[in-house]
């Protein structure tokens, strides 16, 4: 499987951020000094009043285009001199502004993973931590903590999700959002469920194929179907296997990584994904971290080992002896002996039974 490409990034430390915003009339009362003018001389050249040109040189009134076009006149300095101070002077201001807000919020930085996001490339190291609590902002799609609560940690939402996204969920909505930004990129047609219901009948087929060629076909597949498959390398120390989320009415995204690095569980967890999509609704979100006692997750895990190999197979697959009774029934039912094996070692619990014929995954560098 290969990894994504990291997409170059500016070095957020090398930007030059002043920590003061200087009035444009600071400007204005040089420019006037320089030409030897008094304020009450400068007002009455420009048809101004001596209680605005004192509030512009303090930065209280901004200088309008209509201020501008009559100080180009009277000091020969273009309106656009005038126009772009008045401009820095501004986004300055809300800078320091937006500074001092998200200063409050830097407890909450410290509860993100952003040693592993700098790590995938997905943010840039930063000294300063409010520049790294804007790139961690950013990369969500929200301007403030407040609104990254309201889409990931508000009860209603929390509602809608798996139960295992509570006991990690920085890094799960972290590990969602990568799947996101992956899955934005992958054009699909609008969502037809019996389309995708009808297209899973060939994954049986596409799991006796070697995976580099098998899972790209996938993506194809499913994305003529209006389901967008994105493969995020997993997360250290965590358990998920998989994510579904529908992104819009008309767009579902499979999120899958090599967690086990088997294509026995690769392909489970997709079917188990692909289950959620066809019979969960839309508002939901879920993370499959393994068993579960949600109702809806047993549904999913019996819907995926269904697909893959239907139960009436399983007294067989228990009687296998040899690896050719393995690829005997993969030949009968339609699957790769990988995943026959895989269920004869989930069916009997002999884990180590038959484990050459599981190939092993692995990511590779795009």
């Amino acid at each position: 499987m290969k990894k994504k490409t990291k997409e170059p990034r500016s070095k957020a430390g090398l930007e030059f951020r002043p920590d003061v915003a200087i009035p444009p009339g600071a400007t204005l009362q040089e420019t006037m000094e320089s030409l030897g003018w008094s304020q009450k001389e400068l007002a009455e050249r420009t048809e101004l009043t001596v209680m605005s040109l004192n509030r512009i040189f303090k930065g209280e009134q901004p200088i309008s285009y209509e201020t501008a076009g009559r100080l180009e006149l009277v000091t020969g300095v273009p309106a656009r001199f005038w126009n772009n101070l008045e401009a820095n002077y501004r986004e300055q201001l809300a800078r320091l502004a937006e500074r001092s807000r998200l200063e409050e919020d830097l407890d909450w930085l410290e509860t993100m993973p952003t040693a592993e996001l700098i790590r995938r490339g997905a943010i840039e190291a930063a000294d300063d931590a409010v520049d790294l609590l804007r790139q961690v902002l950013s990369f969500f799609g929200v301007s403030s903590v407040a609104a990254w609560k309201a889409l990931w940690a508000n009860p209603a939402v929390a509602a809608r999700r798996s139960t295992c996204f509570e006991t990690r969920l920085a890094a799960a909505a972290t590990w969602i959002r990568l799947g996101e930004r992956e899955a934005a990129d992958i054009e699909c047609r609008p969502f037809r469920k019996q389309a995708f219901h009808d297209t899973l009948d060939e994954v049986r087929g596409l799991t006796r194929e070697d995976p580099d060629q098998a899972f790209p076909r996938l993506q194809e597949m499913c994305a003529a179907c209006g389901v967008a498959v994105a493969f995020v390398p997993e997360f250290p120390k965590v358990p998920w296997n998989g994510a579904t989320k529908w992104l819009t009415p008309d767009k579902a995204m499979i999120l899958l990584n090599l967690r086990g690095k088997a294509e026995d569980r690769l392909w489970f967890s997709f079917c188990h994904e692909a289950g959620h999509v066809l019979h969960d609704g839309k508002k939901e979100l879920f993370i499959n971290a393994g068993p579960s006692d949600d109702e809806r997750e047993k549904a999913a895990d019996q819907f995926a080992s269904n697909l893959l190999i239907p139960h009436r197979y399983h007294d067989r697959i228990r009687e296998a002896h040899t690896p050719a009774d393995i690829r005997d029934l993969a030949d009968e039912i339609g699957v790769g002996p990988g995943i026959v094996a895989g269920r004869y070692q989930f069916l009997t619990s002999r884990w180590a039974a038959f484990k050459d014929l599981i190939r092993p995954l692995a990511w590779h560098p795009a």
